[in-house]
Protein backbone atom coordinates (compact mmCIF):
# COMPACT_ATOMS: atom_id res chain seq x y z
CA UNK A 1 0.00 0.00 0.00
CA UNK A 2 2.85 2.37 0.81
CA UNK A 3 4.42 1.98 -2.62
CA UNK A 4 1.05 2.61 -4.22
CA UNK A 5 0.55 6.06 -2.75
CA UNK A 6 1.10 9.08 -4.96
CA UNK A 7 3.52 10.74 -2.54
CA UNK A 8 6.07 8.00 -3.31
CA UNK A 9 6.56 9.06 -6.93
CA UNK A 10 9.65 11.26 -6.23
CA UNK A 11 11.39 8.22 -4.74
CA UNK A 12 10.38 6.04 -7.67
CA UNK A 13 11.69 8.68 -10.05
CA UNK A 14 14.99 8.73 -8.16
CA UNK A 15 15.35 4.97 -8.65
CA UNK A 16 15.93 5.62 -12.37
CA UNK A 17 19.24 7.22 -11.41
CA UNK A 18 20.62 3.95 -10.03
CA UNK A 19 21.47 2.44 -13.45
CA UNK A 20 23.36 5.64 -14.33
CA UNK A 21 25.36 5.43 -11.10
CA UNK A 22 26.10 1.74 -11.66
CA UNK A 23 27.21 2.43 -15.22
CA UNK A 24 29.50 5.23 -14.09
CA UNK A 25 31.12 3.06 -11.43
CA UNK A 26 31.52 0.09 -13.79
CA UNK A 27 33.23 2.27 -16.42
CA UNK A 28 36.08 2.86 -13.95
CA UNK A 29 37.03 -0.80 -14.41
CA UNK A 30 36.85 -0.80 -18.21
CA UNK A 31 39.76 0.06 -20.51
CA UNK A 32 39.66 2.99 -22.92
CA UNK A 33 38.21 2.26 -26.37
CA UNK A 34 40.86 0.47 -28.48
CA UNK A 35 40.11 2.49 -31.63
CA UNK A 36 40.46 5.74 -29.73
CA UNK A 37 43.80 4.61 -28.29
CA UNK A 38 45.24 3.41 -31.59
CA UNK A 39 43.78 5.78 -34.21
CA UNK A 40 43.41 9.01 -32.22
CA UNK A 41 46.22 8.68 -29.69
CA UNK A 42 48.65 6.42 -31.55
CA UNK A 43 49.02 4.23 -28.43
CA UNK A 44 49.51 0.77 -29.97
CA UNK A 45 50.56 -0.90 -26.70
CA UNK A 46 47.54 0.48 -24.86
CA UNK A 47 45.30 -0.62 -27.73
CA UNK A 48 46.67 -4.18 -27.58
CA UNK A 49 46.12 -4.34 -23.81
CA UNK A 50 42.54 -3.11 -24.22
CA UNK A 51 41.86 -5.65 -26.98
CA UNK A 52 43.34 -8.45 -24.88
CA UNK A 53 41.09 -7.42 -21.98
CA UNK A 54 38.04 -7.44 -24.24
CA UNK A 55 38.76 -10.58 -26.28
CA UNK A 56 40.57 -12.53 -23.54
CA UNK A 57 41.96 -15.68 -25.22
CA UNK A 58 40.45 -15.03 -28.66
CA UNK A 59 43.65 -14.24 -30.57
CA UNK A 60 41.99 -14.52 -33.98
CA UNK A 61 39.51 -11.72 -33.37
CA UNK A 62 42.20 -9.64 -31.66
CA UNK A 63 44.43 -9.79 -34.75
CA UNK A 64 41.51 -9.02 -37.09
CA UNK A 65 40.51 -5.97 -35.05
CA UNK A 66 44.08 -4.70 -34.89
CA UNK A 67 44.61 -5.12 -38.62
CA UNK A 68 41.37 -3.29 -39.39
CA UNK A 69 42.49 -0.41 -37.14
CA UNK A 70 45.89 -0.29 -38.85
CA UNK A 71 44.22 0.09 -42.24
CA UNK A 72 41.88 2.77 -40.94
CA UNK A 73 44.73 4.67 -39.31
CA UNK A 74 46.76 4.61 -42.54
CA UNK A 75 43.80 5.91 -44.52
CA UNK A 76 43.12 8.73 -42.04
CA UNK A 77 46.73 9.83 -41.49
CA UNK A 78 46.78 13.57 -40.87
CA UNK A 79 43.00 13.76 -40.81
CA UNK A 80 41.32 15.80 -38.09
CA UNK A 81 38.23 14.74 -36.16
CA UNK A 82 35.04 15.80 -37.90
CA UNK A 83 32.44 18.14 -36.46
CA UNK A 84 28.68 17.69 -36.64
CA UNK A 85 28.60 20.26 -39.46
CA UNK A 86 31.11 18.14 -41.41
CA UNK A 87 28.91 15.08 -40.97
CA UNK A 88 25.79 16.91 -42.13
CA UNK A 89 27.25 18.53 -45.23
CA UNK A 90 29.92 16.08 -46.45
CA UNK A 91 29.22 14.07 -49.55
CA UNK A 92 31.65 11.40 -48.30
CA UNK A 93 29.18 10.16 -45.68
CA UNK A 94 25.86 11.11 -47.28
CA UNK A 95 24.43 7.58 -47.36
CA UNK A 96 25.86 6.68 -43.96
CA UNK A 97 24.06 9.74 -42.58
CA UNK A 98 20.77 8.65 -44.15
CA UNK A 99 21.26 5.11 -42.84
CA UNK A 100 21.72 6.60 -39.38
CA UNK A 101 19.04 9.31 -39.30
CA UNK A 102 16.10 7.39 -40.76
CA UNK A 103 16.25 4.46 -38.28
CA UNK A 104 17.12 6.75 -35.35
CA UNK A 105 14.12 8.97 -36.02
CA UNK A 106 12.12 5.79 -36.54
CA UNK A 107 12.66 4.89 -32.89
CA UNK A 108 10.17 7.67 -32.07
CA UNK A 109 8.08 7.72 -35.25
CA UNK A 110 7.51 3.95 -35.46
CA UNK A 111 4.45 4.16 -33.20
CA UNK A 112 5.82 2.60 -30.03
CA UNK A 113 4.64 5.59 -27.99
CA UNK A 114 1.16 5.19 -29.45
CA UNK A 115 1.26 1.55 -28.36
CA UNK A 116 2.08 2.59 -24.79
CA UNK A 117 -0.65 5.23 -24.92
CA UNK A 118 -3.36 2.73 -25.90
CA UNK A 119 -2.08 -0.08 -23.68
CA UNK A 120 -4.07 0.84 -20.57
CA UNK A 121 -7.30 1.37 -22.53
CA UNK A 122 -6.87 -2.08 -24.06
CA UNK A 123 -6.16 -3.61 -20.65
CA UNK A 124 -9.29 -2.03 -19.14
CA UNK A 125 -11.46 -3.25 -22.03
CA UNK A 126 -10.13 -6.76 -21.38
CA UNK A 127 -11.43 -6.59 -17.82
CA UNK A 128 -8.13 -6.07 -16.01
CA UNK A 129 -8.84 -4.41 -12.63
CA UNK A 130 -7.19 -1.05 -12.04
CA UNK A 131 -5.34 -2.36 -8.97
CA UNK A 132 -3.72 -5.07 -11.16
CA UNK A 133 -2.79 -2.76 -14.01
CA UNK A 134 0.71 -2.14 -12.70
CA UNK A 135 1.57 -5.82 -13.19
CA UNK A 136 0.90 -5.49 -16.89
CA UNK A 137 2.98 -2.30 -16.93
CA UNK A 138 5.84 -4.29 -15.45
CA UNK A 139 5.20 -6.94 -18.08
CA UNK A 140 5.56 -4.37 -20.87
CA UNK A 141 8.85 -3.10 -19.45
CA UNK A 142 10.16 -6.63 -18.86
CA UNK A 143 9.22 -7.63 -22.41
CA UNK A 144 11.22 -4.78 -23.89
CA UNK A 145 14.24 -5.47 -21.67
CA UNK A 146 14.22 -9.19 -22.54
CA UNK A 147 13.83 -8.61 -26.28
CA UNK A 148 16.55 -5.94 -26.45
CA UNK A 149 18.88 -8.27 -24.54
CA UNK A 150 18.01 -11.09 -26.94
CA UNK A 151 18.75 -8.78 -29.87
CA UNK A 152 22.30 -8.34 -28.55
CA UNK A 153 22.89 -12.07 -29.06
CA UNK A 154 21.12 -12.17 -32.45
CA UNK A 155 22.56 -9.10 -34.11
CA UNK A 156 25.82 -10.62 -35.36
CA UNK A 157 24.01 -13.68 -36.73
CA UNK A 158 21.03 -11.97 -38.33
CA UNK A 159 22.66 -8.67 -39.32
CA UNK A 160 21.58 -5.08 -38.68
CA UNK A 161 19.95 -4.67 -42.08
CA UNK A 162 17.57 -7.60 -41.63
CA UNK A 163 16.71 -6.79 -38.03
CA UNK A 164 15.91 -3.18 -38.90
CA UNK A 165 14.26 -3.78 -42.26
CA UNK A 166 12.06 -6.71 -41.31
CA UNK A 167 11.51 -5.31 -37.82
CA UNK A 168 9.96 -2.11 -39.13
CA UNK A 169 8.00 -4.10 -41.73
CA UNK A 170 6.49 -6.41 -39.10
CA UNK A 171 5.65 -3.45 -36.87
CA UNK A 172 3.85 -1.78 -39.76
CA UNK A 173 1.85 -4.94 -40.52
CA UNK A 174 0.94 -5.55 -36.87
CA UNK A 175 -0.16 -1.96 -36.30
CA UNK A 176 -2.30 -2.15 -39.45
CA UNK A 177 -4.04 -5.19 -37.97
CA UNK A 178 -4.34 -3.38 -34.62
CA UNK A 179 -6.14 -0.47 -36.32
CA UNK A 180 -8.75 -2.88 -37.66
CA UNK A 181 -9.09 -4.66 -34.31
CA UNK A 182 -9.53 -1.41 -32.39
CA UNK A 183 -12.19 -0.32 -34.89
CA UNK A 184 -14.27 -3.51 -34.47
CA UNK A 185 -13.36 -4.19 -30.84
CA UNK A 186 -17.01 -4.17 -29.70
CA UNK A 187 -18.18 -6.88 -32.11
CA UNK A 188 -16.82 -9.83 -30.13
CA UNK A 189 -15.95 -10.31 -26.48
CA UNK A 190 -12.55 -11.84 -27.28
CA UNK A 191 -11.33 -8.86 -29.32
CA UNK A 192 -9.62 -7.05 -26.38
CA UNK A 193 -7.55 -10.16 -25.63
CA UNK A 194 -6.39 -10.30 -29.24
CA UNK A 195 -5.47 -6.62 -28.98
CA UNK A 196 -3.34 -7.37 -25.90
CA UNK A 197 -1.53 -10.09 -27.86
CA UNK A 198 -0.95 -7.67 -30.75
CA UNK A 199 0.30 -5.01 -28.36
CA UNK A 200 2.90 -7.32 -26.81
CA UNK A 201 3.85 -8.63 -30.25
CA UNK A 202 4.64 -5.10 -31.48
CA UNK A 203 6.75 -4.46 -28.37
CA UNK A 204 8.63 -7.74 -28.92
CA UNK A 205 9.40 -6.89 -32.54
CA UNK A 206 10.44 -3.37 -31.54
CA UNK A 207 12.92 -4.71 -28.99
CA UNK A 208 14.28 -7.47 -31.24
CA UNK A 209 14.74 -5.19 -34.24
CA UNK A 210 14.58 -1.37 -34.33
CA UNK A 211 15.36 -0.64 -30.69
CA UNK A 212 18.23 -3.08 -30.28
CA UNK A 213 19.86 -2.75 -33.72
CA UNK A 214 19.75 1.07 -33.95
CA UNK A 215 22.02 1.62 -30.96
CA UNK A 216 25.20 0.49 -32.75
CA UNK A 217 24.65 2.16 -36.12
CA UNK A 218 26.98 5.11 -35.50
CA UNK A 219 29.84 2.76 -34.61
CA UNK A 220 29.15 0.48 -37.58
CA UNK A 221 28.65 3.05 -40.33
CA UNK A 222 31.33 5.66 -39.60
CA UNK A 223 35.10 5.60 -39.33
CA UNK A 224 36.77 6.89 -36.18
CA UNK A 225 37.23 10.49 -37.40
CA UNK A 226 33.50 10.81 -38.03
CA UNK A 227 32.16 8.60 -35.25
CA UNK A 228 31.88 10.99 -32.25
CA UNK A 229 29.99 13.59 -34.28
CA UNK A 230 27.80 10.86 -35.79
CA UNK A 231 26.83 9.73 -32.27
CA UNK A 232 25.91 13.33 -31.42
CA UNK A 233 23.81 13.76 -34.57
CA UNK A 234 21.98 10.47 -33.93
CA UNK A 235 21.27 11.46 -30.33
CA UNK A 236 19.95 14.88 -31.31
CA UNK A 237 17.62 13.35 -33.90
CA UNK A 238 16.35 10.76 -31.42
CA UNK A 239 15.60 13.29 -28.69
CA UNK A 240 14.13 15.81 -31.15
CA UNK A 241 11.78 13.08 -32.36
CA UNK A 242 10.78 12.31 -28.77
CA UNK A 243 10.08 16.01 -28.18
CA UNK A 244 7.91 16.28 -31.31
CA UNK A 245 5.96 13.14 -30.45
CA UNK A 246 5.43 14.36 -26.88
CA UNK A 247 4.13 17.73 -28.09
CA UNK A 248 2.02 16.62 -31.07
CA UNK A 249 0.79 13.14 -30.22
CA UNK A 250 -2.08 14.20 -27.87
CA UNK A 251 -3.52 16.37 -30.67
CA UNK A 252 -3.07 13.60 -33.24
CA UNK A 253 -4.90 11.10 -31.02
CA UNK A 254 -7.68 13.60 -30.28
CA UNK A 255 -8.22 14.16 -33.99
CA UNK A 256 -7.67 10.68 -35.43
CA UNK A 257 -8.28 8.22 -32.60
CA UNK A 258 -6.95 4.74 -33.34
CA UNK A 259 -6.32 5.81 -36.96
CA UNK A 260 -3.30 7.75 -35.68
CA UNK A 261 -1.44 4.47 -36.21
CA UNK A 262 -1.70 5.04 -39.97
CA UNK A 263 0.97 7.74 -39.73
CA UNK A 264 3.33 5.37 -37.96
CA UNK A 265 2.52 2.48 -40.30
CA UNK A 266 3.55 4.68 -43.23
CA UNK A 267 6.86 5.60 -41.58
CA UNK A 268 7.58 1.95 -40.69
CA UNK A 269 6.98 0.77 -44.27
CA UNK A 270 9.13 3.60 -45.66
CA UNK A 271 12.00 2.82 -43.24
CA UNK A 272 11.75 -0.90 -43.97
CA UNK A 273 11.95 -0.36 -47.75
CA UNK A 274 14.86 2.05 -47.36
CA UNK A 275 16.90 -0.34 -45.19
CA UNK A 276 16.17 -3.48 -47.23
CA UNK A 277 16.59 -2.07 -50.74
CA UNK A 278 19.13 0.75 -50.46
CA UNK A 279 21.47 0.11 -47.53
CA UNK A 280 24.26 -2.53 -47.74
CA UNK A 281 24.59 -5.18 -45.04
CA UNK A 282 27.32 -4.68 -42.43
CA UNK A 283 27.29 -8.20 -40.97
CA UNK A 284 30.71 -9.86 -40.97
CA UNK A 285 32.46 -6.84 -42.50
CA UNK A 286 35.26 -4.65 -41.20
CA UNK A 287 34.96 -0.87 -40.95
CA UNK A 288 36.97 -0.46 -44.14
CA UNK A 289 34.80 -2.92 -46.07
CA UNK A 290 31.64 -1.13 -44.92
CA UNK A 291 33.16 2.18 -46.02
CA UNK A 292 33.94 0.71 -49.45
CA UNK A 293 30.31 -0.40 -49.84
CA UNK A 294 29.00 3.05 -48.96
CA UNK A 295 31.52 4.73 -51.26
CA UNK A 296 29.76 3.02 -54.16
CA UNK A 297 26.59 4.88 -53.14
CA UNK A 298 28.18 8.17 -52.11
CA UNK A 299 30.09 8.59 -55.37
CA UNK A 300 27.75 6.75 -57.72
CA UNK A 301 27.69 8.19 -61.27
CA UNK A 302 30.00 11.02 -60.19
CA UNK A 303 33.01 9.92 -62.23
CA UNK A 304 35.28 10.95 -59.35
CA UNK A 305 37.24 9.22 -56.62
CA UNK A 306 36.93 9.91 -52.90
CA UNK A 307 39.43 12.51 -51.76
CA UNK A 308 42.47 11.29 -49.93
CA UNK A 309 42.35 12.10 -46.24
CA UNK A 310 38.58 11.89 -45.98
CA UNK A 311 38.68 8.35 -44.69
CA UNK A 312 36.89 7.32 -47.88
CA UNK A 313 40.02 6.46 -49.75
CA UNK A 314 40.44 3.29 -51.69
CA UNK A 315 37.52 3.12 -54.07
CA UNK A 316 37.78 3.82 -57.77
CA UNK A 317 34.46 4.54 -59.32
Amino acid sequence: ELMGTEDMWPYLLAVSGLPAILQFLSLLWFPEAPRYLYIDKGDEDGCKKALQWLWQEDEVNLKLELEDMRQERQSAEGEKAKTMLDVLRSRCVRWQLLALLIPCSGLQFCGINAIYFYAFDIFRESGVPDDKMHYLSLGIGATEVITVTTCAFMIDRAGRKRLLGFGYLLMGVMMSVLIVMLTIKDLYSWMPYLNIALLFSVICVYGLGPSGASMCLSADLFLQAWRPSAFAVGGIVNWAGLFLIGMLFPYIVAGMGQFCFLIFVGYCIFTSAFMLYFIPETKGKTSMEITEDFNKLNFKNSGTEPEKGTGMFATKL
